[in-house]
């Protein structure tokens, strides 16, 4: 008796195994499609820095080419009308870590209070903040460049900073953070011992959120280091464009001369280095926070 209850049970066994290892190979699979749709843009533009005016068009696109058009490109790209390339680069390194450090600061004390206050109005500027979340940026370009040129702004490094520094994403990731990590009880212990609010914001309050901010500094220096249109309605002076736009307005003149591609290639590699370089040197902060909570478990 127990031998065919065994016999019956063992295909009902193997079925439910089978189940969850073809769940695993699907989510793999399409995990692999996921990571091969994202990196085969940035594996093409590694394989076509390589390559000089001559090969870009004439060689396979996938193929790398041994024929000196990496240092070709990087050297005609650094000598483009006197070296425009660094003030390019220098632009966009002024917009996204100034703009950066400016929206870290905004974001988390407006978390911090929106978190840890009780005031009147709170949800529903709470609730503002999450409408704001909703709104995509590019409805906002116009309404900000009549501003700005109300302001007598535009053209300047003013127009493209200013509007990058507060983020309704970045003060609602604050607020969630701040209210998951911030301990009311160290608070109130702060309060009793006679400690001000801006003591107790910057001794208790601010160290449990530093993950969080550099979690905010990261998001916002790949958001304004990749922005494109807000710097292209405000900036028509090109000394003072970032990255993005400079490399547009060469790829545009390239069509009148076609050696201008394989430089905005090279560009366009180069400024991928910065943020891989940025993220390898933050994500550490992220280390340091799992293995602090796992010993506070």
């Amino acid at each position: 008796m127990s031998t065919a209850v065994l016999e019956r049970s063992g295909p009902t066994v193997r079925s439910t195994e089978r189940a969850p290892r073809r769940t695993r190979y699907l989510s793999t699979g399409i995990l692999l499609l996921g990571a091969l749709y994202c990196l085969l843009p940035v594996a093409w533009v590694v394989i076509a820095a390589t390559k000089g005016p001559g090969d870009l068009f004439t060689t396979f696109s996938f193929w790398p080419s041994f024929n000196g058009g990496f240092g070709y490109n990087v050297s005609h790209l650094f000598e483009f009308r006197d070296g425009i390339f660094w003030k390019w680069a220098g632009n966009s390194l002024l917009y996204a870590g100034a703009g950066s450090l400016l929206s870290v600061a905004i974001s988390v004390t407006a978390g911090y209070a929106l978190a840890k206050y009780r005031f009147r109005g709170r949800e529903t500027l709470f609730r503002c903040i999450l409408a704001g979340v909703l709104v995509p940026q590019i409805t906002l370009a116009v309404p900000q460049y009549l501003l700005m040129s109300k302001l007598g702004l535009v053209n300047s490094y003013w127009s493209v900073l200013l509007p990058s520094i507060v983020s309704p994403y970045c003060i609602y990731l604050s607020r969630i953070y701040a209210a998951a990590v911030v301990s009311d009880d160290m608070l109130e212990a702060g309060r009793i011992d006679g400690a001000g609010e801006y003591r107790l914001a910057w001794s208790i309050g601010m160290p449990p959120m530093i993950p969080g901010m550099v979690t905010i500094f990261l998001l916002q220096f790949v958001a304004i280091w990749n922005n494109f249109l807000l710097p292209y309605i405000m900036i028509s002076d090109d000394r003072h464009f970032p990255m993005t736009v400079g490399l547009f307005s060469m790829l545009n003149q390239g069509a009148s001369q076609p050696a201008l591609y394989s430089l905005v290639i090279m560009g366009a590699f180069l400024s991928v280095l910065p943020l891989i370089a940025l993220f390898l040197f933050l994500q550490r902060y992220w280390r340091i926070d799992l293995v602090s909570g796992a010993v506070k478990g």
